[in-house]
C-alpha cells in the first residue's frame, strides 16, 4: 500500500506540466536519434546528458526515461524497415520485421513493434514497482556460474534456431566470439589480436560490430545486385492492423514481460538475452512456422515486448542497488553522481520524489510513446519508397557518423569497413549474422564469468554446476539440443508406422 501511495505522488510529479513537456522532448529526440543507425539508446542519454545540466534532477531523469524508451522504438524502427539495428536490443526485430517490410507489410511491422513496446513497458513497470525488492534479493545471490549458464543458454538458443544449418550458426558465433577477444585481457591485462595497434587495445565497439555486419553488409549485398535485379518501389501497405494480426500477436505481446523483465534486473546482457529467448520461444509455439524467416509478425511482437520490459527490469537493480546492467544504466548511473545522488537501498528513503517520478514517468512515456509514434508508422514505412542507391548511401553515411561518434578515431571507420566486408562474405555464404553479434556482446562477459567460476572452485569443473539455477539452466540447454534429435526420430517413426 505505501508503494502504490508513492506511486500516486510520482504521479502528481510527472504529470505537471513541465515534466510531462520534459517526457515528450525525450521520447521524440530519443525516437529521432535512434532511428539513425549505429546511434542507440546509451549514446543518446550520454549525447544528451549536457543538455540537462541546468535543470533539476527530477525533469532530467524524466526526460532521461522518455530518451531510453524512444531511442528504443527507434531503433526497432531501422531494424525493421532497413535490416539495420540502431542499438544491439533491436538486432532480432530485423529478422522478421524486415521481410515483413518488403513484402509490403512494413507498417504492420511497426504497429506491431510500437504496441509490443507499450505492453511490454506498462507490464514491466507494473512489476517493477510490485516486486523490485524481492528481484533485487535475486540478482544479489546469483553468482558467476549462473551468469555463464545464462549466457551459454544465449548462444545455444540463437544458433540452434537461426540460418540454414546449425554449422553455420555456430560459424557465424565462433566469428563473433573472435571479434570479441580483440583488446585487453580483462583479467591479466595481456593484449590479444591486437596486431600491436594501441587503438584496438580497447577492443572494438558492439556498436561499430553490429553497424558494420548489418549496416555496412546489407549495403554492400545491394550495391552488389542492384544490376541484377532492378530496383522496385516497395508497396508500404495498410498502416493498421488488421483483426488477424492482433489475434497472432497479444499472446506474444503478453509473454514478452514475463522473459524480458528478470534478464534485465540481472547483469546478464541486457535486453538482448530476453529478445533472442522470445524470439525462440515463439518460434516454437507458433502455428505458422512455414512464415518463419519470410515475415512472421510474432518474431516482431514478441521480441521488442521483451526489450520494453526489460528497460524497465534494469532500473531495479540500479535504483536499489546501485548496480548498472546496461550501457544505458551506466550512463544514467553517471548522471546520478553528477548530481550527487547515490542509488541504492537508502535512495527510496532520501529521494522519494525523484525516484517515483522516474517510475510514474515510465508509464507517461509508454503512453506518449504509443500516442506518438503509432500513427507515424506509415511515414517511417515510407522510407522504403526512396531509391535504394540513395538510400543505402544515407545508412552509409550514418553508420560512419555513428561509427565515428563513438571514439573519435579514424580506426574506428577502417574497422567499420573491414568487419562490414565479413558482414558481405557471411550473406555470401548463407552464415546467419544474429550468432555473431551475439558472440561478440557476450562472448567476453562470459569468458570472464567462466574463468572467476573456475577460480573460485580451484578450477575444477564441478563449480561450473554447483548451484540449483545452474542446473536448472544446464537442463535447459540439453532439451534445446536434444529435441531436434527426438523430434526426428518421433518423425520416423509416424512415417514407418503410416507406411
Amino acid at each position: 500500500m505505501n508503494a502504490l501511495n508513492s506511486l500516486l505522488d510520482g504521479f502528481g510529479t510527472a504529470l505537471s506540466p513541465l515534466n510531462l513537456l520534459w517526457a515528450a522532448l525525450g521520447v521524440l529526440l530519443g525516437t529521432a536519434i535512434g532511428v539513425l543507425p549505429g546511434i542507440g539508446p546509451a549514446m543518446a542519454v550520454a549525447l544528451l546528458l549536457p543538455v540537462t545540466y541546468g535543470l533539476d534532477p527530477v525533469a532530467a531523469f524524466i526526460m532521461f526515461a522518455g530518451i531510453y524508451y524512444g531511442a528504443m522504438f527507434g531503433g526497432s524502427t531501422t531494424s525493421i524497415l532497413l535490416n539495420t539495428p540502431g542499438e544491439s536490443a533491436a538486432v532480432v526485430a530485423a529478422m522478421e520485421g524486415n521481410p515483413m517490410a518488403k513484402s509490403g507489410r512494413g507498417a504492420q511491422a511497426l504497429a506491431a513493434a510500437a504496441i509490443g513496446h507499450f505492453a511490454g513497458g506498462m507490464v514491466g513497470t507494473v512489476l517493477l514497482v510490485a516486486l523490485a525488492p524481492t528481484v533485487a534479493d535475486l540478482a544479489v545471490d546469483i553468482g558467476a556460474p549462473d551468469y555463464f549458464a545464462i549466457m551459454v543458454l544465449a548462444f545455444i538458443s540463437v544458433t540452434s534456431v537461426l540460418g540454414s544449418s546449425r554449422i553455420r550458426g555456430l560459424a557465424s558465433l565462433l566469428i563473433g566470439l573472435t571479434i570479441g577477444l580483440v583488446g585487453l585481457d580483462q583479467m591479466t591485462g595481456q593484449q590479444r589480436l591486437t596486431f600491436g595497434s594501441l587503438q584496438l587495445a580497447d577492443g572494438i565497439d558492439v556498436v561499430i560490430v553490429a553497424v558494420g555486419l548489418f549496416a555496412i553488409g546489407e549495403a554492400l549485398w545491394v550495391a552488389a545486385h542492384l544490376r541484377r535485379r532492378p530496383a522496385e518501389p516497395i508497396p508500404v501497405g495498410r498502416p493498421w492492423l488488421g483483426r488477424d494480426d492482433v489475434r497472432r500477436t497479444w499472446r506474444s505481446w503478453l509473454r514478452g514481460p514475463f522473459i524480458g523483465f528478470p534478464f534485465g534486473a540481472i547483469p546478464a546482457g541486457g535486453a538482448e538475452i530476453p529478445t533472442f529467448l522470445s524470439y525462440v520461444t515463439e518460434k516454437r509455439l507458433s502455428k505458422h512456422k512455414d512464415e518463419w524467416g519470410k515475415g512472421a509478425i510474432e518474431g516482431v511482437a514478441g521480441p521488442e515486448s521483451a526489450a520494453s520490459a526489460s528497460a524497465a527490469g534494469t532500473l531495479v537493480s540500479m535504483l536499489t542497488l546501485g548496480l548498472p546492467t546496461t550501457a544505458v544504466a551506466a550512463v544514467m548511473l553517471a548522471a546520478f553522481q553528477q548530481y550527487g545522488i547515490q542509488p541504492g537501498p537508502l535512495l527510496f528513503e532520501h529521494e522519494p520524489e525523484l525516484v517515483w517520478g522516474l517510475i510514474a514517468s515510465l508509464f507517461v512515456g509508454m503512453v506518449l510513446l504509443l500516442a506518438l509514434n503509432l500513427p507515424l508508422a506509415p511515414v517511417w514505412a515510407k522510407l522504403l519508397r526512396i531509391p535504394r542507391p540513395y538510400l543505402y548511401a544515407g545508412i552509409m553515411f550514418f553508420a560512419a557518423v555513428g561509427a565515428y561518434a563513438v571514439g573519435g578515431e579514424v580506426v574506428d571507420l577502417v574497422t567499420l569497413l573491414v568487419i562490414g566486408l565479413v558482414g558481405f562474405g557471411m550473406r555470401r555464404y548463407g552464415l546467419p549474422i544474429l550468432p555473431a553479434v551475439i558472440g561478440v556482446i557476450l562472448g567476453p562477459n562470459a569468458e570472464q564469468q567462466l574463468r572467476r567460476a573456475l577460480q573460485i572452485s580451484d578450477g575444477s569443473v564441478t563449480g561450473l554446476v554447483n548451484t540449483p539455477f545452474a542446473v536448472t539452466v544446464y537442463a535447459v540447454i540439453a532439451l534445446l539440443l536434444a529435441w531436434p534429435l527426438v523430434r526426428r526420430q518421433v518423425n520416423r517413426r509416424r512415417t514407418r508406422t503410416a507406411a
